[in-house]
């Protein structure tokens, strides 16, 4: 057996703040300085290829519309046309005549195309003439709801993919019921793992405890079958969150992709006995060999209950389960938090329509909530198992979280929410002085949490003598914003994310949620062209050219290390794909440094041949590759997903 050796290692990330630098001004100035062979080449009438970088889902009609050209050398003087689908030109420009700098050796120089007077709803492409040759490829002007309402749809598809046990959907990808063993999972001890972050279990074989729980259903995290409590109930953050923004306007799909979430955390959440499932599955086997883990394996997850090798019990037929703490005894507050968060935020969607519902979800909110660890937090902060696939620091912003969303729910089912608005308050506060530094992802959930503080606080009456005020807290939203815009001032495609580090594109869309939970908040408007630059970076406007989201636009990833998708759907792009799936994204070169390593038993080569078509793009110390085998770059989750489901119902309900 091929093991993966696939270290799920997914770092915090700190978005550092530069100084910023307004869009008008790179679209302005003086002539980039030609060297001598580049001047006798425009003197010949040589033109010098480029590529053309537009966002492939589209832009919005009165929007700032930007793409990049990407070049082998220095241009002046080039222009630009963009045609409609009949191959009209509707619009001439000039290229941008100042590099926004270097990419790598290939293309060192980077020149904006600006095209926002284009306004009518159409598809579109740019070609490039004059000292320089590109095409774009082809895009859509159109709205708002049609932009990011195909966003949230297909993100939501993903999150059907995603689905184990019984109900499952079809889909393009021909889903069927998976692990229906999980109904009675017998419960373990934690295992010990080796040093240095290994998944790699040290001993000969698990401690069974007393007990079996259903834990059937939920969400598959990522391209293998774990699940995680505390990833599970983040995505159901995003799925909520984003029905409650939406409204009337949500798909029908998103409340019943929320609620079918709950349903799981429900399960891992037993409120008699005050246990809460951390995980269901082991990643690798032991040291020894004697047993495997999820990642030893790569086959359709159907195939798993009638698996009756011995080495595999644990990673197919009889996965165990895995408690966050002992029956009774108080849990990780990051993980309370988000899993009262999760309940609290279904019980606001449910209030008016089946109030009964809601009732019992507070109920879960609040008592998963009480049972935080908050006078001494496990160290590290429970997550998962092995601790290295998630680890996390802080957890103020989660319980601040759960306690914003209880009070909400508690406001909206004619309960005193001044309890839940006084403890938020204070763990927002603890929050600001300790724990900045990062912005909305998984591992951050501070940005939701001021946002709807703030909206509690003003419900509750705007009370005295909370610890933290909304000017407070819309000053943490901007300053939250502000670090990623101004990164982005100074980047050759206005990225506001660190692309050579894990997560990147789990940032960006969160991004586009701070940026609309700030405006909401405050009512200024003025880092929108931000939010649309971190849009079109993630959908095409980037060095590599492809959607970060598949299925959006022409060109994306196909081949994701996603197990289904591998093995269902197509590897040429032509038939069945796992759309909405978001991935990592690109990442630094040196987790490249071992190369792709080999393919697993079971695993379809892809691509065909196996060549990096991308590694040509690799620059600044970042590398994308779609490899079925690229853990680094090629994997997608839940929490990436769902960061994009938000992000885009929030710009969805401001406009763009």
């Amino acid at each position: 057996m091929v093991s993966r050796a696939r270290p799920r290692v997914r770092r915090r990330k700190t978005v550092a703040a530069l100084t910023a630098v307004g869009l008008a001004g790179l679209t302005v100035g003086a002539a980039t300085v030609l060297s001598q062979s580049a001047q006798a080449a425009l003197v010949q009438g040589a033109r010098t290829p480029g590529l053309v970088r537009v966002d492939q889902a589209g832009y919005l009609g009165g929007e700032v519309k930007q793409a990049y050209l990407m070049t082998g050398g220095a241009v002046s003087g080039a222009t630009f046309s963009v045609l409609d689908s009949g191959g009209r030109t509707v619009l001439t420009g000039k290229v941008g005549g100042t590099s926004l700098g270097k990419w790598n050796t290939a293309y060192p120089d980077v020149y904006p195309i600006v095209f926002s007077s284009l306004k009518t709803p159409g598809t579109y492409h740019i070609a490039v003439a004059g000292s320089a040759s590109g095409t774009s490829p082809s895009f859509t002007v159109t709205s708002a709801d049609s932009l990011y309402g195909k966003l949230v749809t297909d993100g939501v598809t993903f999150f059907q993919t995603q689905r184990d046990g019984s109900d499952v959907i079809a889909g393009a990808l021909d889903r069927k019921p998976s692990h229906l063993n999980d109904s009675s999972a017998g419960i373990y001890a934690w295992p010990k793992f080796a040093a240095g972050g290994s998944d790699a279990i040290t001993t000969s074989d698990l401690t069974k405890l007393s007990g079996t729980v259903d834990v059937s259903g939920g969400w598959f995290d990522a391209g293998d079958y774990l699940k995680f409590s505390n990833n599970e109930a983040f995505g159901d953050i995003t799925l909520l969150a984003a029905q409650r923004a939406l409204g009337s306007a949500a798909p029908a799909t998103l409340s019943a992709e929320a609620h079918y979430g709950e349903t799981w955390l429900n399960k891992a959440w037993n409120q008699s006995t005050k246990t809460l499932v951390l995980q269901v599955g082991i990643g690798s086997g032991n040291s020894a060999g004697t047993f495997y883990g999820d990642h030893d394996l790569w086959r359709l997850p159907q195939k798993d209950d009638g698996d009756t090798a011995t080495a595999d019990r644990y990673a197919a037929a009889h996965r165990p389960a895995f408690l966050a703490a002992s029956p009774g005894a108080k849990i990780s507050p990051n993980i309370a938090g988000r899993v009262a968060a999760a309940f609290a935020l279904a019980a606001q969607v449910d209030a008016a329509g089946n109030p009964k519902q809601a009732a019992a979800e507070y109920q879960a909110a609040a008592s998963v909530y009480a049972q935080a660890d908050t006078s001494a937090p496990p160290s590290p902060l429970t997550t998962a198992l092995p601790n290295a696939y998630y680890p996390e620091s802080i957890w103020h912003d989660a319980m601040e979280l759960g306690g914003t969303e209880l009070a909400l729910a508690a406001q909206k089912l004619g309960h005193s929410s001044s309890s839940y608005l006084s403890q938020a308050a204070t763990y927002a506060k603890d929050y600001i002085a300790s724990d900045t530094g990062d912005t909305f992802n998984l591992y951050d959930n501070s940005a939701l949490a001021h946002a709807d503080l703030i909206k509690a606080i003003a419900a509750a009456g705007n009370p005295s003598g909370l610890a933290v005020t909304p000017a407070a807290l819309t000053a943490d939203l901007k300053r939250q914003v502000q670090s990623a815009a101004s990164k982005a001032a100074s980047d050759a495609f206005h990225a506001g994310g660190n692309y050579a580090d894990f997560d990147v594109d789990a940032h960006t869309f969160g991004f586009l949620t701070e940026e609309a939970l700030y405006r909401q908040a405050s009512g200024d408007t003025s880092f929108q062209a931000f939010a649309t630059e971190q849009r079109d970076w993630l959908l095409g406007a980037n060095a590599w050219g492809l959607a970060f989201m598949v299925g959006e636009g022409s060109n994306f990833p196909k081949c994701m290390q996603h197990q289904v998708a591998n093995l269902s759907g197509s590897l040429t792009g032509t038939g069945a794909i796992a759309t909405g799936a978001v991935m990592n994204g690109p990442n630094n070169t040196s987790n490249f440094a071992g190369g792709l390593g080999s393919y697993q038993d079971g695993m379809k080569q892809c691509p065909a041949g196996g060549t990096d078509a991308y590694n040509k793009f690799t620059g600044h110390s970042s590398r994308f590759s779609d490899d079925v085998r690229s853990w680094q770059t090629d994997e997608p989750a839940l929490d990436m997903t769902g960061s994009a489901v938000l992000g885009a119902a929030m710009q969805e309900t401001l406009g763009g």
